[in-house]
């Protein structure tokens, strides 16, 4: 890829730039399928796994970014998650899915006006409080559970009773869903069965987004949008913004900081929360203690992996969503995944050659070559791998991320009403 060509797309607005950056991946993907003779990694199955799996990350990062960017470091998500779990599990049981997602998003909420309670009002060290969160919610949510789930509820200390969940939807026409009542056709899935190459592997992947898919998993994905309008479009979101840059130009023009802060850490609570209720009115419909497995931190790395931006959130959710979902795959999936990563490592490293940046081209080559040598040595990757393939992603991602990102140049700073810097 030339110069001039990255300068192009560089030009171009940012959701054409995510749409060709996404359509590249899905050809990466497609080779590598046809060169490891699987046809799994671009399939139905892989990718509304990969959706759901992704949405819990993709509501813990929204809820981190609106924190970041008001200057609050927010590593509490992971508390405010398992909050979302316990309440709407408990509250579904008693009255429905839909209160229950309720209640899991205000639980999220209660606890982020614990974190601002400590970082905004008593000016508490942002990571302390954070990991104070993550512990106070894990140790309350099993003393509610010794309270409230006794041996005849079905329950116990360390789990809900089964609970109802939130149906799904397929859209019409495109992935077989219905309309006022009657079938119509499934044009995604006639496309893919056909066998052609990229372009049925791009139906197999547009079908995975649009069928059984479920309608949290709509509403999470309408907040992308809505977060960028809101913060970029609005003058709330202009004085969100500028409290994480520089607060004391804030408050100089007049803009309540400490009020802003609450509101973001309130939001940013209630979104962790409604991931945690994900988890239970989605995912598993029980709530279990540690099922939350680390998302809220995942979250965070889907938040720094897409710069603080909305629509690269999205995007650092969905590839660790993908990643994780490759744990439920055959080995020769995982193989060609990493064929696939090793043929875009590659083309990055040649691209940095001729950028002269001969440093950073090699260690991208050599990551390459070392994800080649696995497709080409290992036949049968261990089940330890499969299981550790998300994180190893998350850490690739970031690694390869760093170098482009800029944080909110106040944030985690103490701010105090009236103090100079």
């Amino acid at each position: 890829m030339t110069t001039g060509t990255i300068d192009t797309l560089r030009r171009l607005p940012r959701l054409t730039r995510y749409a060709i950056y996404a359509l590249a991946g899905i050809l990466f993907l497609t080779i590598a399928e046809t060169i490891a003779g699987t046809s799994d990694l671009t399939s139905r199955g892989t990718t509304g796994a990969a959706l759901r799996l992704a949405i819990p990350i993709l509501l813990a990062g929204l809820g981190g970014l609106y924190a970041e960017r008001s200057g609050v470091v927010n590593i509490g998500l992971e508390g405010m998650m398992i909050a979302g779990t316990w309440f709407s599990a408990w509250a579904s049981w008693q009255f429905g899915p839909w209160q229950g997602l309720v209640l899991g998003v205000a639980g999220g909420a209660a606890f982020g006006v614990l974190h601002a309670l400590a970082t905004v009002t008593f000016n508490v060290d942002h990571i302390v409080s954070g990991v104070a969160i993550n512990i106070l919610g894990l140790g309350s949510m099993r003393f509610l559970s010794s309270i409230v789930y006794t041996p005849d509820t079905g329950g116990s200390v360390i789990q809900s009773p089964p609970v109802a969940g939130i149906g799904n939807v397929s859209l019409p026409v495109l992935a077989g869903g219905s309309f006022f009542g009657a079938d119509t056709p499934d044009l995604l899935g006639s496309i893919e069965d056909q066998g052609w190459f990229f372009v049925s592997d791009l139906a197999g992947v547009l079908r995975g987004l649009t069928g059984e898919i479920n309608w949290v998993s709509l509403l999470a994905l309408a907040l992308v949008p809505i977060t960028a309008w809101l913060l970029w479009k609005t003058a709330w979101g202009l004085r969100l913004r500028s409290c994480g840059e520089d607060p004391w130009a804030a408050e100089s023009l007049g803009i309540t900081v400490r009020s802003m802060k609450y509101m973001a850490l309130v939001i940013s609570g209630a979104l962790a929360g409604a991931g945690g209720a994900f988890l239970v009115l989605v995912q598993a419909g029980i709530y279990r203690e540690g099922m939350t497995g680390g998302r809220g931190f995942i979250g965070l790395g889907a938040m720094i992996f897409g710069n603080w931006l909305p629509a690269g959130v999205l995007s650092g959710s969905f590839v660790f969503g993908f990643g994780d979902s490759l744990r439920f795959r055959s080995g020769d999936t995982v193989r060609a995944f990493f064929l696939a990563v090793a043929i875009g490592l590659v083309l990055a490293g040649v691209y940095m050659v001729t950028q002269g940046r001969w440093r950073r081209a090699v260690a991208v080559g050599v990551a390459g070559v070392v994800f080649g040598l696995f497709y080409v040595l290992v036949t049968q990757p261990p089940n330890q791998l499969l299981s550790a393939t998300p994180y190893l992603i998350t850490l690739l991602v970031l690694a390869f991320a760093s170098q482009r990102l800029r944080m909110p140049a106040a944030d985690g700073a103490r701010y105090m009403k009236g103090e100079a810097r």
